[in-house]
């Protein structure tokens, strides 16, 4: 569990990525070693994964985003898995519940580049059949402010 200094720790370096634990304590009103130990324990326990930079795909030429819902055989997982972490444009995969055994979300350049990136999912024989639908546009992007504070107990009322 976090509480709301964890909370305002995470937001702080959420906006700020590049900010230091002595700026940071400044700005929160506590001391570094408390900014640095809550930091450790965020990282620790998996809260915070990454200080990475946030990247966008559009702004690399990957214009279009897609969801494949994936067959696959039976006990291949690991083997697709494999398959499609070697393809650059799948970010991510998900196990999931309903129609379909595995849910990827894909990037490519435009129409003619999705149909590449297509060919290349389905190149493994342990996939059965896939099912594509392209993203229009993003209503809501990838986030976590909202959780994080909502978890932290934050009351603050922010949009991430």
């Amino acid at each position: 569990m976090i509480d709301t200094l964890d909370t305002r720790i995470i937001e702080l370096f959420t906006r700020e990525p590049r900010i230091g634990v002595l700026e940071a304590s400044r700005r929160l009103g506590v001391a570094r070693a408390t900014v640095q130990s809550r930091l450790d324990k965020l990282i620790t326990t998996g809260v915070v994964r990454s200080f990475a930079p946030t990247i966008d795909p559009s702004a690399l030429g990957y214009r279009v985003t897609a969801f494949a819902s994936l067959d696959i055989r039976q006990g291949a997982r690991e083997s697709v898995a494999a398959h499609l972490d070697r393809i650059p444009e799948v970010l991510e995969v998900h196990t999931i519940t309903g129609q379909g055994d595995l849910l990827c979300r894909i990037v490519a350049r435009d129409n003619d580049d999705l149909q590449r990136v297509i060919d290349d999912l389905v190149g493994d024989a342990d996939i059965v059949r896939t099912s594509t639908l392209i993203a229009l546009s993003t209503v809501v992007g990838p986030r976590m402010l909202p959780l994080v504070r909502s978890a932290g107990g934050y009351a603050r009322d922010h949009t991430s």
